[in-house]
């Protein structure tokens, strides 16, 4: 099969091309009027862009154990629907968490035969389990997710410092990464406490320094063992100067943020909207710009969804209190969407924004076959209309608790092929290996 489009992203630009496929894998690309007689030519339409498939590799699928907030089933098909071929499942939320190999051989079971688009694992890194972590990057997990402060699931418990170099040191040894929620635990205590229905108050319950102190630990940790590091869901811009000059020294790091962080800012949230919580926070639209900038920059590796749901009632939507309600922002199906909205209204283009959802969180997960249209890669393919308009409803998400309902947002995705074929929900997605 062919699909073309005067309008291809491409890894070195963007140009009228022809994308061969042959058995789920690019085996060409061509001049958009290079085809045969005998191909099966799909061409876009005028108005829409050929996009690699994007990955994802920051989701909460929570099966099993607590399915009832999100499932493979119901987040593949919202992924799909979003441009998105590839995820990456975290450790947490579920029971039992994937912090070993029975916890991991757990997730895959669940998985097989229901999900809508390719699935990839995080390992979890938690006190006591360091013996796990070699078992696991051979079962093929891409990495380990770790905490440094209290997860908010008690099988999920955070590294000390301690903890936090054993880690390290282990994974250094085989070149594994280690991702970390930085928030620093005893900033927070010492902060107001987040009750009641003023989002400030909740902001005020966890400042930037909580971000910066938990950075500059797991830096200094990266420093001296050696390891690869990633700061998942970066909020605080502030924490940037110390990324710059830490990767200026030598420690491998690098960082990602989130839609809700540079579509949001905490001026607009209502009072007693607890759709908008997350940690860490939303924050002022200062932190937003800054974001947007080191994105422009290159200070920003990627963007990725952060897609955490619950289910409505532990969102407290009825009494609307930040300090009750679970925080997790669903959002995996808008991320496209969202990110293009913001980037074109700041001069960034489609290239750049699949660099960014796709090529970088490809590499970072260690699956080569995925983020870009390139020769020898899985033809993951989305139809883009980048200029279509539409308001965010009902979503394919489990639970319909999202703050962009009713957002308008620019781009839309018309169609999507998961290794050349066209995906319409049905569960065709394949368990990846780190590796693939």
């Amino acid at each position: 099969m062919i699909v073309r489009a005067r309008r291809v992203v491409l890894p070195d630009g963007e140009r009228p091309a022809a994308v061969h496929v042959t058995g789920g894998r690019i085996t060409a690309v061509t001049g958009f009027d290079d085809v045969t007689g005998g191909d099966e030519v799909t061409t876009l339409a005028d108005d829409e862009v050929l996009l690699p498939g994007l990955v994802d590799s920051h989701v909460h699928v929570n099966e099993p154990g607590r399915t009832e907030w999100e499932g493979f089933a119901s987040a593949t098909r919202a992924a799909a629907a979003g441009g998105i071929t590839t995820v990456v499942d975290m450790p947490l939320n579920s029971i039992p968490p994937t912090t070993t190999l029975d916890g991991l051989a757990a997730k895959r079971s669940v998985a097989a035969g229901q999900v809508s688009v390719d699935v990839a694992f995080w390992g979890g890194a938690v006190p006591g389990n360091t013996g796990e972590l070699r078992p696991m990057l051979d079962a093929g997990v891409v990495g380990f997710k770790c905490f440094l402060l209290d997860s908010g699931v008690p099988e999920f418990p955070p590294l000390d410092d301690a903890g936090l170099r054993e880690v390290l040191t282990e994974l250094a040894a085989v070149d594994g990464l280690l991702i970390a929620h930085c928030e620093d635990e005893a900033t927070i205590e010492a902060a107001p406490d987040p009750d009641g229905r003023s989002y400030a108050g909740f902001l005020a319950s966890r400042p930037p320094a909580a971000e910066e102190t938990a950075i500059a630990r797991l830096l200094a940790a990266a420093a001296d063992t050696g390891a690869r590091v990633h700061v998942v869901h970066l909020a605080d811009a502030g924490a940037l100067p110390l990324l710059r000059r830490a990767r200026a020294d030598g420690v491998r790091v690098t960082v990602e943020t989130c839609p809700h962080y540079l579509t949001f800012a905490a001026d607009e949230v209502p009072d007693g909207d607890t759709a908008y919580k997350c940690c860490p926070p939303i924050r002022e639209a200062a932190h937003r710009e800054a974001l947007w900038q080191a994105l422009a920059d290159g200070d920003v590796d990627l963007v990725v969804s952060d897609h955490s749901p619950c289910t409505p009632e532990l969102k407290r939507l009825d009494v609307g209190d930040f300090g009750l309600a679970w925080g997790g922002i669903a959002g995996l199906q808008v991320t496209l969407p969202a990110v293009w909205t913001g980037a074109r209204a700041r001069g960034l283009g489609l290239g750049r924004v699949v660099e960014l959802m796709s090529a970088a969180p490809a590499a970072l997960a260690g699956l080569p076959a995925k983020g870009g249209i390139a020769v020898g890669k899985d033809a993951d393919l989305v139809a883009f209309a980048p200029d279509a308009v539409a308001t965010v409803g009902r979503l394919e998400h489990r639970n319909p608790v999202t703050p962009y309902t009713g957002r308008e947002l620019t781009g839309v995705v018309r169609r999507v092929w998961l290794r050349g074929g066209p995906v319409d929900g049905a569960p065709r997605g394949r368990l990846l290996d780190r590796g693939a």
